[in-house]
């Protein structure tokens, strides 16, 4: 999965407690986030990914048919399959497949296959630089990650950096002109650590729609601008479609570049738009609506006059004499109805016959089989007792209206069923929604400044580029404020309804609501790599996703039709056994008709009125459902295995320090144990902690800085910004040999003199004694839910720090909430038992783990995973990352670290911790109701396939005609989809 930085680090939030005073490097809002994130990913470098969109799949059958044959392919390593969205995401080896062996496979599994568009390609970086992502092997700790970090900085063309530890995965953006993969390889390897390439952006691919392409003219011009134009690798333009498929190298040519070549050669002819993957499947939904809407209208059309002629017109005497009139050895009613459903049979049922035919030449069975079945034994049979009649003189009763009634009834289940598929994928079509079509670029004169604005398309962005936004316009990318104040709502993206204030530096999220003032922002992420598009993916992965429960779906849906067919040539043999034995009074067969039509009736009245497509689509509707309804309240989940755990949750595990902690820490008071000057005091600390990047190192900086320069700085917060860069190079004293000590502090070496700035264990490790004053101080600190920071200097105890973390507003009361649902919480702390018991006490856990290092967490989880209780971890920090994979359901906060995010099953975007109650009652509602729906789909067969057999018509006398069967059959796929909302 994609890592993930929902909102910028507030106070650090790196999820330590007060003795984890090791030096980390925080993923920031640069981290690597433009991996893809959906579907099965390609484990190996050179394996590709494409998604494909397949139409006339019905059922779980379907989905299991396409999963096979494409799985049978050579080169072919993972084949997702997604009934509701109508889309496989395949993964294969370039160098054995190709993208058309897969939609020829598809195609041959009885499937029309369309290749998409890729909509995770990210957009092209500024010209001149490239972005590289590398697996580093070897780091075992932050300080691998910060040495791996500094000497990629530290390389001539390397524009940006970052490493994570947790997936050995790092992005570099450099010049190719300057420095080249195989250097930067390089370079790591000589630092100690295994490297090698997996991807770069050397190429990218985009769709294009082009405005003015109509004649083989126009594609013609469109061929010459392309043909001429440097940097592109390949394209292909369908004039059909009024589309081009571009391939270019992003160090060559820009995308924005491409688009006004296009414009500017061809003199305005042609006009060229990027085009949106997602509106582009909402459009291809719209059609398959509207196709199946004109399929139904057309059955419809020809199907009731049928039905009138069999149900109605015998009833009226001078139209009952028209009908009986001969045209030859035929009545003209019959010979209306016999002309009009064939049509209905093979003009407009063809769909039904190329899918069962492709279908059952793959070994595979599904709907379409049944309905073939059905329809035709009741037309054959109609067909044949006509002719016996019209050569003859004897007219046994004939059903024409049967197998027409029956496709009407199935078509209008489909068309119904396909309005249901899209209202499931609302969630994703409602975040696209948020993104504005265009941006105005703002555009330099010669002299740097900026003259002039120009409206774009919004894909057209580039990062660097400086966009100007309106109040009450969306903004169109993240970026940061260059210049201007205002307030914006991002609510949309993050759930927080009250409006954020911005000013310049500011980080600003593409799709929320700019409210009141002028805002010029700098794009720092486009294409995949917003926000906004990462949660698009997530949300669509998990749609993607199957949840465990759905196995039994599929395992009932591949042996339901060879069942149902069974039961129906049972069913017919039973009852026409019993009647030619005389098992039952002849009155009970219509004077017209016979032994083998009234066995007839009940046998394609069972292939009728059976329907896997209730249980197929039982769980993917509701996962669906779920995760755009978690997405709305801002708790993205990563896939339905996810959704599925959370429901059994035993134990939820807390971390403190930034999860029921607000993660800002903030000095509360000093206490100096030695004859130095308080200042002086200060200055030793922060020399010695600026260094660090822990929360707790940050804040007694920023309460040093402010002690000695409060009242003397500028009011300009860019003012303030430059002063302090100066005032830190004069003010701090030199360091030497500084390292950090993780869960215990730091050390380093200050006018020749050891400092060390931790917790009692540092100190105590050392040799230096704690005084009883000290003492006794420091446990009332902790009695009282504080941490207290231990200085020694030159081997004597100096001073001591007192800090604090104000618990969240909403933490007692989730603790209340998850013990009324049952669920027992536990507090997982690296810092001491004292304030660890403080802190629980105050926000009411009974259990309490204090003292655990980073590692020990996951041990924690292991230990009560023992009896099989399922297990969720709540954290935002890196060391909280193994913790959150070790739990079966893990679930990262928002604003923590992109590794967290990574490592964790649930997003809580909103970095609110109501969101984990919120996922539990989420998974807990969505498998009840799968459930129901399960017991609904199976219930219905159970209870009309002995109904449509005629098991009540020796008691009752009631039969069910197989076109009542047939409506039956289509209005139970979607009640799923009904009982689901």
């Amino acid at each position: 999965m994609a890592h993930l930085q929902l909102t910028p680090l507030a106070g650090g939030g790196g999820g330590g407690g007060a003795d984890e005073m090791e030096e980390v490097a925080l993923l920031g809002p640069n981290s690597y986030d433009d991996e893809e994130a959906a579907g099965p990913g390609p484990e190996e470098a050179g394996m590709r990914r494409v998604q494909v969109r397949v139409t006339g799949m019905t059922c779980s059958a379907c989905t299991a048919a396409v999963e096979a044959a494409v799985s049978a392919r050579r080169g072919v390593s993972g084949v997702a399959v997604s009934l509701l969205q109508s889309r496989a995401r395949v993964v294969f080896d370039p160098a054995l497949a190709k993208e058309e062996d897969i939609v020829e496979a598809i195609e041959d599994a009885g499937f029309e296959a369309e290749l998409l568009p890729d909509s995770t390609v990210s957009q092209p970086k500024p010209q001149n630089t490239l972005s590289g992502q590398f697996r580093i092997g070897g780091m075992t700790c932050a300080a691998c990650v910060n040495s791996v970090e500094g000497i990629l900085k530290k390389l001539p063309g390397v524009k940006r950096a970052v490493v994570a530890l947790a997936t050995s995965l790092g992005e570099v953006e450099y010049d190719p002109s300057v420095i080249s993969k195989d250097e930067i390889v390089q370079a790591i390897e000589d630092a100690g650590f295994e490297a090698a390439l997996l991807q770069s952006s050397e190429q990218d691919k985009v769709l294009l729609g082009l405005t003015g392409l109509h004649t083989e003219i126009d594609a013609d011009i469109l061929h010459d601008i392309l043909n001429k134009m440097e940097g592109l690798r390949q394209f292909n333009v369908n004039l059909v479609l009024s589309e081009a498929e571009i391939v270019f190298d992003p160090e060559v040519v820009g995308l924005r570049s491409i688009v006004d070549i296009i414009e500017m050669e061809s003199s305005g002819r042609l006009k060229a738009h990027v085009q949106n993957p997602y509106i582009r499947a909402a459009s291809n939904d719209a059609q398959e609506a509207s196709k199946m809407l004109h399929l139904l209208r057309s059955s419809l059309f020809l199907s009731i006059p049928v039905f009138f002629m069999r149900m109605v017109c015998p009833r009226i005497h001078f139209i009952r004499s028209l009908l009986l009139m001969h045209c030859g050895p035929f009545h003209i009613g019959d010979l209306l109805k016999w002309i009009l459903v064939s049509i209905v049979q093979f003009g407009v049922g063809k769909r039904f016959y190329v899918a069962a035919y492709r279908a059952l030449r793959h070994g595979s069975t599904n709907m379409d089989v049944l309905v073939v079945l059905g329809t035709t034994a009741s037309y054959v049979y109609s067909v044949c007792a006509l002719l016996y009649g019209a050569f003859t003189g004897f007219h046994p009763p004939i059903y024409f209206e049967t197998s027409a009634m029956i496709i009407t009834f199935v078509l209008f289940g489909k068309y119904l069923e396909v309005l249901a598929k899209g209202r499931t994928s609302d969630a994703i079509k409602k975040l696209v929604e948020l993104v504005p079509a265009t941006a105005l670029l703002l555009l330099k004169d010669k002299e740097g400044k900026y003259a002039a604005e120009k409206e774009i398309d919004a894909s057209l962005i580039q990062p660097g580029d400086v966009l100007k936004v309106h109040p009450g316009s969306k903004v169109p990318s993240d970026g940061t404020v260059v210049w201007g104040t205002s307030h914006v709502d991002e609510s949309m993206v993050t759930g927080e309804s009250a409006p954020i204030s911005k000013e310049v530096s500011s980080i600003v999220i593409g799709g929320t609501m700019n409210l009141h003032g002028i805002l010029h922002i700098q794009a720092t992420k486009v294409g995949s790599g917003t926000v906004l598009s990462q949660i698009i993916s997530l949300v669509e992965t998990a749609q993607m996703s199957k949840a465990p429960i759905q196995k039994f779906a599929d395992y009932v849906a591949g042996i339901f039709v060879p069942i149902v067919v069974t039961l129906s040539l049972v069913t017919f043999i039973a009852w026409f056994l019993c009647g030619s034995l005389g098992a039952y009074p002849n009155s009970w067969v219509a004077e017209t008709s016979n032994c083998f039509v009234f066995s007839l009736m009940f046998s394609i009245s069972v292939v009728v009125i059976a329907c896997p497509c209730a249980l197929g689509l039982a769980t993917p509707t509701a996962v669906m459902v779920a995760t755009g309804v978690g997405a709305n309240h801002g708790v993205l989940v990563k896939g339905g295995d996810a959704l599925e755990r959370a429901q059994n949750v035993k134990y939820v595990i807390f971390d403190k320090t930034g999860t029921l902690t607000q993660g800002k820490a903030t000095v509360t008071s000093t206490k100096i144990f030695s004859g130095i000057d308080l200042g002086d005091f200060l200055t030793l600390v922060a020399s010695a902690e600026a260094s660090s990047e822990h929360p707790l190192a940050k804040a007694i900086l920023d309460y040093a800085f402010h002690f000695h320069f409060f009242g003397k700085l500028p009011s300009s917060k860019d003012d303030i910004k430059k002063r302090k860069q100066q005032i830190f190079s004069q003010w701090l004293l030199e360091v030497a040999d500084f390292s950090a000590l993780p869960g215990k502090g730091v050390q380093c070496l200050i006018n020749g003199k050891k400092i060390l700035v931790g917790n009692r264990t540092l100190i105590t490790e050392n040799g230096i004694n704690i005084p009883e004053e000290a003492e006794s101080f420091l446990v009332d600190l902790e009695l009282n839910a504080k941490t207290g920071v231990l200085v020694a200097y030159d081997c004597e105890l100096i001073g001591l720090i007192s800090m604090t973390d104000p618990l969240k507003r909403e933490a007692v009361v989730v603790v209340e909430g998850l013990k009324k649902m049952g669920i027992h919480p536990v507090m997982v702390t690296g810092d001491n038992w004292r304030t660890a018991q403080a802190v629980a006490e105050e926000v009411g856990i009974e259990d309490v783990r204090a003292e655990v290092m980073p590692a020990g967490k996951a041990d924690v989880i292991r230990s009560l995973q023992k009896d099989g209780s399922v297990v969720a971890m709540v954290g935002d920090g890196i060391n909280d990352s193994p913790a959150l994979a070790a739990a079966d359901v893990g679930m990262a906060i928002g604003a923590g670290t992109d590794i967290a995010i990574e490592a964790a099953d649930y997003v809580l975007v909103r970095n609110n911790l109501e969101d984990v109650i919120t996922a539990i009652d989420l998974s807990r509602k969505t498998f009840s109701r799968i459930r129901w729906n399960y017991f609904f789909a199976m219930a219905y067969n159970i209870i009309a396939i002995p109904i449509a057999a005629g098991a009540l018509f020796p008691f009752t006398g009631l039969q069910m005609p197989p076109w009542l069967a047939g409506a039956c059959m289509a209005f139970s796929s979607v009640s799923v989809d009904f009982v689901d909302r």
